[in-house]
């Protein structure tokens, strides 16, 4: 008999609802079931286990919502370990189901684990109403991805706060861009806490015009080191997980566009396994409907609006009246962000641009949206949507279509 398990995850516990039967009264039942909690311990887990079962543990689904890899991943990875079943429900999907849906009192833990119990029970056999699950390595990809976003963030401040000093300290080297050569840390950076040797650096802070370089400068300089070092390692670790072979269509694809590194682990923590955006067939899900306005057959490009939600460029139409605008909402503000930049660099640019049928298609598409007056961020956005369309269309090509890559899509 399958039994439904919701869980609500807290930082250092989770609230439980259990149920083995359709619930058709929740605002009642919540008032009479007894909810269980336990703490993110040894102790906690052993009690979560012995509440499911050890004869049930191989036909309870546990129904949770990603809260991140900190929270999510300890109790998510306990339970499979056991042999359940763990699904991921949207936050957007699951409010919307348990204020409009179920009617349950006020948000707190027991009603959110109580409202995952019953949309689990309520939609076990629908799985495009679940978050996708991710095999290992793509888990690994993932986590290394928002580990290096999160580096990103932690440097910006500090680098601005060391430029702002060496303004007044070494102005002349204020403003230089210090990169990476390899392995090796940014000669600026490095130079400044004594990491590397530069005669160049020697011979301008002979001459600057500057009041000299203090201690919490060097201190800076060597944490925006050891930060760089640590993205070294990540990036290093992520160039081993996404040679593995079964990456390797998604890469000749990305190659075509010219995405680096960074943004090709992105974009497979996101869209990988490709099969999960097409129909039950493995083709792209085209629904034939009728137009509300036109009233004749219009094509439905489901597979499409899929994949563009999920990459964060679906845009959402709300209209009342006379007033019709659109927006976009939900999908990845990582990878939204990650093709914005790379439309900023390798598209907008003249230089920069692939040589090839893409690079073309799209730089001309940039160069017209410019030349019509638009501005620039709002045309940027939009050859980034373009571009999202184009990348799903080369990926049915090769993952769908590789015997006929040329046929029309």
């Amino acid at each position: 008999m399958t039994q439904i398990i919701g869980l609500d995850i807290s930082k250092a516990s989770v609230s439980c609802c259990l149920i083995s039967e359709k619930i058709d009264e929740p605002r009642e039942y919540y008032y009479r079931y007894n909810f269980h909690k336990f703490v993110a311990t040894a102790h906690g887990i052993n009690d979560l286990i012995a509440l499911i079962g050890s004869e049930n543990l191989g036909n309870t689904i546990a129904i949770m919502e990603p809260t991140g890899i900190n929270y999510q991943i300890l109790w998510g990875t306990q339970l499979a370990r056991a042999g359940v079943e763990v699904r991921l429900v949207g936050h957007k999907e699951l409010r919307s189901f348990r204020e409009h849906h179920l009617g349950l009192p006020d948000k707190d833990d027991d009603a959110d684990a109580l409202a995952l119990a019953i949309y689990g029970w309520d939609y076990q056999d629908s799985p495009r109403r679940f978050v996708q699950m991710r095999d290992h390595t793509i888990v690994q990809i993932r986590r290394l991805v928002l580990r290096l976003a999160h580096l990103n963030r932690v440097q910006s401040p500090i680098i601005n706060r060391a430029r702002q000093d060496l303004a007044w300290q070494f102005p002349e080297a204020a403003l230089i861009k210090s990169l990476r050569s390899g392995e090796k840390v940014p000669l600026l950076w490095g130079w400044l806490c004594s990491q590397r040797q530069s005669v160049k650096y020697d011979l301008l802070y002979e001459r600057s015009i500057g009041l000299g370089i203090t201690d919490e400068v060097q201190r800076h300089a060597a944490r925006i080191c050891d930060l760089q070092r640590e993205e070294i390692a990540i990036e290093f670790e992520l160039s081993k997980l996404v040679a593995e072979p079964q990456f390797l269509p998604y890469r000749k694809v990305f190659a075509r566009f010219g995405f680096g590194r960074r943004v090709e682990a992105l974009l497979l923590s996101q869209i990988y396994p490709f099969q999960n955006y097409l129909a039950a067939d493995g083709k792209p899900d085209i629904k034939i409907r009728t137009g509300r306005r036109s009233g004749k057959p219009t094509k439905r490009h489901l597979s499409l609006r899929r994949f563009c939600k999920a990459l964060g460029y679906a845009p959402s139409q709300e209209s009342s009246g006379d007033l019709q605008k659109s927006k976009v909402v939900g999908g990845s503000d990582l990878c939204r962000k990650a093709l914005w930049q790379w439309i900023f660099t390798r598209i907008e640019p003249t230089r920069a641009r692939m040589a090839n049928d893409i690079g073309d298609r799209l730089g001309q598409i940039m160069d017209q949206e410019k030349a019509s007056g638009r501005p620039v961020r709002l045309a940027r956005s939009r050859v980034a949507a373009k571009a999202v369309k184009l990348l799903f269309k080369e990926l049915v090509r090769e993952l769908v279509y590789p015997e006929n890559p040329k046929s029309k899509i």
